[in-house]
C-alpha cells in the first residue's frame, strides 16, 4: 500500500505545502485507526496476500481529509448525517471479527 502525502493532497483539493505537516501527522493517524479498527496492519501480507485493495486506501484518506477539515470534536448549530459508503462501511467488508 502506497499512501502519501501528495496523494491525500490531492484526494482533499490542498494546494501548497503551509499544511503538510498537519497533513502528515493526520494520515499517520488515520492508517493506525484503519488499522485497529480492521485489527491488522495495511501491510500484513497473510491478511492480504495481494497488498491493500483500494478501498482501504481510500478509506485512509476520507478519515485524514475529514479529520483536516473538522479539527473540532463538535461541530455545533448543523444538522449533519453521514455518507453513505464512508469510512466505517468500507472498513465493515475487511474487518476480521473474533468472539469468545
Amino acid at each position: 500500500m502506497a499512501l502519501s502525502l501528495d496523494d491525500l493532497k490531492a484526494h482533499a483539493n490542498i494546494t501548497g505545502d503551509a499544511d503538510d505537516a498537519v497533513l502528515a501527522r493526520l494520515l499517520a493517524a488515520a492508517t493506525k485507526h484503519v488499522e485497529r479498527v480492521l485489527g491488522f496492519p495495511l501491510d500484513d501480507t497473510d491478511e492480504l496476500p495481494e497488498g491493500a485493495p483500494a478501498d482501504l486506501e481510500q478509506a485512509v484518506y476520507l478519515l485524514a481529509a475529514h479529520w483536516f477539515e473538522n479539527r473540532e470534536t463538535a461541530l455545533v448549530g448543523l444538522t449533519t448525517q453521514p455518507l453513505p459508503f464512508g469510512v466505517a462501511d468500507i472498513l465493515a467488508e475487511h474487518r476480521r471479527y473474533t468472539f469468545g
